[in-house]
């Protein structure tokens, strides 16, 4: 790496904002995001904005948790047990026990689509909402 791409990459030691940062490819922007001092953290824990938050994340995580251990243990005891259900041939040499094992990975997938979209949809908009009650930058 030439002295010039590693200067681009670690920035401009002399930081010409004074503020004694260096900056990483010319962005001086921290991704920690600011908290006041003066937030009270336990008020938020108490708020009902909070506990509808933590309710709205409830009603998704635990019943998709239930269904996914349910289906992986299915998985594994069909596995242990049934041997011969799961050998059985579905189409060429492909069999229920490898349907089902790609059956995991893709069930992981969707699970893992399913909730970022209703995080986007539905919390994330209560996250900023109790982040600018709270006096928080979001």
């Amino acid at each position: 790496m030439s002295n010039a791409t590693q200067s681009a990459v670690r920035g401009n030691p002399r930081d010409p904002g004074g503020n004694g940062r260096t900056a990483f490819g010319g962005i001086d922007k921290s991704a920690v995001r600011y908290t006041p001092e003066h937030v009270d953290f336990s008020a938020i824990q108490q708020s009902p904005e909070f506990r509808s938050l933590r309710s709205r994340l409830k009603w998704f995580v635990f019943p998709a948790t239930a269904f996914f251990l349910i289906w992986y243990l299915g998985y594994v005891v069909l596995a242990a047990y049934a041997p011969d259900f799961m050998a059985q041939r579905v189409f060429g040499e492909v069999n229920v026990g490898l349907l089902m094992g790609i059956g995991q990975f893709a069930t992981t997938l969707l699970l893992t689509t399913l909730y970022a979209r209703y995080a986007r949809k539905h919390l994330d908009p209560q996250v900023d909402e109790l982040r600018e009650n709270a006096g928080g930058a979001a």
